[in-house]
């Protein structure tokens, strides 16, 4: 099945992409999409999203379909057919 992945600000420069449409299994995780997004875009893109223990940062939201996976069940919430995933960086200012 089909999904799409949105990056911004360092992601998109990492990927030089704004978004990327992937061809996932049946019963993919947005963890297994995470995963699968690192074999591609390599050490950096991974860098970006882990911490040094090697769990996904909690400095990201991961957005699917505009909910925050937290919400749903995690990095171990189920994929479907046309889901949008969008990963956002921390937000600054003051």
């Amino acid at each position: 099945m089909k999904v799409k992945v949105r990056f911004f600000t360092r992601l998109r420069e990492i990927t030089d992409k704004r978004e990327e449409e992937l061809e996932v299994n049946n019963d993919a995780t947005v963890g297994n999409l995470l995963k699968l997004l690192e074999e591609e875009h390599g050490l950096e893109f991974k860098a970006y999203i882990r911490n040094k223990w090697g769990e996904f940062t909690g400095n990201l939201q991961y957005l699917l379909n505009g909910k925050n996976v937290t919400t749903l069940q995690g990095f171990n919430t189920k994929l479907k057919e046309g889901d949008t995933l969008a990963i956002i960086p921390p937000v600054g200012g003051g």
